[in-house]
């Protein structure tokens, strides 16, 4: 039940007005190389960057003529900020009056001084540290150059073993108003204790920990939020293969309807699950994932 809090970038919980948008374009290439993921060191073709540019400017300008306000999540298989044109849509989706949030899942290797072109009232980052392929003093100064900035971001870590004395060591050197989050690691089964060391680190862990029955439950995918392609083809979300229309051929119409699927064991998924109540721990932050209270 909404007890009345604030949605991503403001928005009210019951604004049909306003849209979420999970945008997913072509681009599959990575410069890090995770043993948990597939798309590793991945290396996309020159024309594959040229379709992910040209649908993600496509996408851009389409967002620049909407009557109705709009948020919008970049969840790009890969890192996306070191590619230009990014950082450019983020810039200028940032400046758009009807764009109440654009945020982006980035790994932090890019640069960051094109963040004072952008409006951070609107901007946000949702970064993730991958011990292994940053140094961590590196990564911890990427993390402190925002805060110097006054950008709005959380950071996060896989909940794998390994990673767990890493996490410490950055839950102690960041500030304590930065949320720093912990994703379940796919496949891992937690004893209670191990659940407990994580969640001692991240008190909203154990929504990740086991995956949430989502079939015939209440969702806002599909009608506030939904998940676009390059392509302009809309899902509900990016679990649901099912296609809801497009939105360059106006044949996208939202439609309030259950969730489909028997589970939904990811953050990007479940947080839209209405009986989680997750949109009132979110406040504010849906989309950057920052709990309400935390930030600036």
């Amino acid at each position: 039940m909404s007890t009345g809090l604030l949605a991503p970038g403001g928005a009210e919980p019951g604004d049909r007005e306003h849209l979420t948008i999970l945008y997913r374009g072509p681009l599959a290439s990575c410069d890090y190389d995770c043993p948990y993921c597939p798309f590793a060191k991945r290396r996309d073709s020159p024309e594959r960057l040229r379709a992910d540019r040209a649908a993600l400017e496509r996408f851009t300008g389409w967002a620049a003529t909407r009557a109705h306000e709009v948020s919008v999540l970049f969840t790009p298989w890969g890192e996306g900020l070191v590619r230009s044109w990014y950082r450019r849509a983020m810039v200028e989706l940032s400046r758009m009056p009807h764009v109440r949030r654009v945020a982006i899942q980035t790994n932090l290797s890019s640069r960051t001084d094109w963040l004072a072109e952008a409006d951070l009232d609107t901007l946000a980052l949702w970064a993730t540290y991958h011990p292994g392929q940053v140094a961590y003093e590196r990564f911890l100064g990427r993390c402190r150059d925002l805060t110097g900035r006054g950008v709005r971001f959380s950071v996060g870590v896989v909940g794998l073993p390994g990673h767990l004395g890493h996490a410490r060591r950055l839950r102690a050197d960041l500030p304590p108003e930065v949320y720093l989050w912990v994703n379940a690691a796919e496949g891992h089964v937690y004893t209670d204790a191990e659940a407990a060391d994580w969640t001692a680190l991240d008190p909203l862990f154990p929504y990740s920990r086991f995956p949430h029955r989502s079939a015939g439950q209440a969702c806002r995918t599909g009608d506030s939020v939904v998940s676009v392609d390059g392509d302009g083809t809309v899902r509900r979300c990016h679990f649901v293969p099912a296609v809801l229309g497009n939105i360059y051929d106006g044949t996208f119409r939202r439609r309030a309807r259950p969730c489909p699927a028997a589970l939904c064991d990811c953050h990007i998924g479940y947080v839209h699950l209405e009986p989680t109540g997750l949109y009132d721990v979110f406040a504010g932050g849906v989309l950057e994932r920052i709990p309400h209270g935390h930030g600036r």
